[in-house]
């Protein structure tokens, strides 16, 4: 287990799947946890991914990605909390399908949205993040991205997450090239079937989750605990010349 007693971390979208078990992760090693969350609907689950925080370290906020103001907001409210962010953990994303073959309506909401809270509303939190790091001295980004990024969706309504989840991996990529001299460190952790909903509802459009399970190396799903170890790990940023990097978590599935 890591000792982050010293830091102060913000993660997104930590009220279920990867970011609930990643919570939990953070909050045992001892971390001050901003966890963000979308709104009352999802507040239990946000408090509950918390559960093992220490009295006085753990805090949530509610932002909805969609608005860019909210997450302006969100930024200010977690900061102000500590005074400062030691790390950044960008997980928070939705899925709309939309493929060739679905409604124009669909295609556009699809795009439009996957775009907004899968993009913009990270990178908007990627750059106040930089401009706060460099005042300290550097920091630790962690984005949530996804093996579609590299190698195309199977199910072509995923065309329009996929693409979102490659132009977040390649804004992280930009930051950890631009300002590794000032100390801010920015790794990009690509998973591949993890047992969460959004998993589950894929499988369910592929012919249900056994065929899934099928076509994976080590025949088993991907358990979120092991992305919140990954994270806790790099939230040290003890592995400085890892920055850049694109961890592949898939059970050697896909192999680069």
């Amino acid at each position: 287990m890591h000792d982050l007693s010293d830091k102060v971390i913000l993660l997104t979208g930590c009220s279920s799947g990867i970011g609930a078990a990643t919570a939990s992760v953070l909050a045992s090693a001892g971390a001050h946890v901003i966890g963000h969350h979308l709104d009352a609907r999802d507040r239990d689950g946000a408090t509950e991914a918390l559960a093992a925080a220490e009295p006085g370290r753990s805090f949530l906020c509610a932002a909805d990605f969609s608005d860019n103001a909210a997450v302006d907001a969100l930024w200010r409210e977690a900061l102000a909390w500590q005074g400062h962010i030691d790390a950044v953990v960008l997980n928070a994303a939705t899925l709309a399908w939309g493929g060739i073959d679905d409604s124009d309506e669909d295609w556009d909401l699809s795009w439009s949205r996957q775009l907004q809270v899968n993009v913009v509303a990270p990178a908007r939190l990627m750059r106040a993040a930089v401009k706060h790091f460099r005042t300290r001295g550097g920091g630790v980004l962690v984005t949530l991205s996804s093996w579609n990024a590299q190698r195309g969706s199977t199910n072509p309504a995923q065309i329009a997450y996929a693409a979102s989840k490659a132009a977040i991996k390649a804004s992280a990529q930009t930051i950890a090239r631009g300002y590794a001299r000032e100390g801010v460190l920015s790794y990009v952790i690509a998973p591949g079937v993890v047992r969460t909903r959004m998993s589950e509802e894929f499988a369910s459009l592929q012919g249900g989750e056994e065929k899934v399970t099928a076509t994976l190396a080590m025949g088993e799903w991907v358990p979120p605990e092991e992305i919140g170890e990954l994270v806790a790990f790099l939230v040290t940023g003890r592995a400085r010349h890892l920055s850049g990097a694109t961890l592949d978590v898939n059970g050697a599935t896909y192999v680069r």
